[in-house]
């Protein structure tokens, strides 16, 4: 059996912040830390087959979280506190503060384009952009 190996995380730049892969086992979980800008907020979204709990490290979020645009609530999050995200449950982060959050997801095929953006204020749709 072979050995371990250490590897480099790959950092993905977003219009929001940036975010941080440590871990990806292809069909079982991802891993990542988000670093949000404060007043910045990623897309209103939800996914296919994705399964994500978030949890702050530092800083302050609000999550808007529901099942349609009528249902959306809004829930306030600081350090050491997580919110379960289940498949096809809408949400969306915005950071009110500098923030830092860990990310574990499921990683069914094609995890990485498992979203579809209902909102972003930064023009992108779809699942292609960063």
């Amino acid at each position: 059996m072979d050995q371990p190996r250490p590897h480099p995380i790959e950092r993905v730049d977003k219009p929001w912040g940036h975010e941080e892969i440590f871990a990806v086992v292809e069909g079982r979980y991802v891993g990542k830390t988000l670093h949000v800008r404060s007043g910045q907020s990623l897309s209103l979204q939800w996914h296919h087959d994705k399964d994500e709990t978030i949890a702050v490290l530092s800083g302050r979020v609000e999550f808007d979280l529901g099942h349609s645009s009528d249902d959306l609530r809004t829930t306030a999050a600081g350090p050491g506190e997580t919110v379960h995200v289940p498949t096809g449950l809408w949400h969306r982060v915005r950071a009110v503060t500098d923030s830092v959050l860990v990310e574990a997801s499921t990683a069914v095929s094609g995890w990485r384009d498992d979203v579809v953006r209902l909102e972003d204020r930064y023009g992108r749709g779809g699942t292609s952009a960063p």
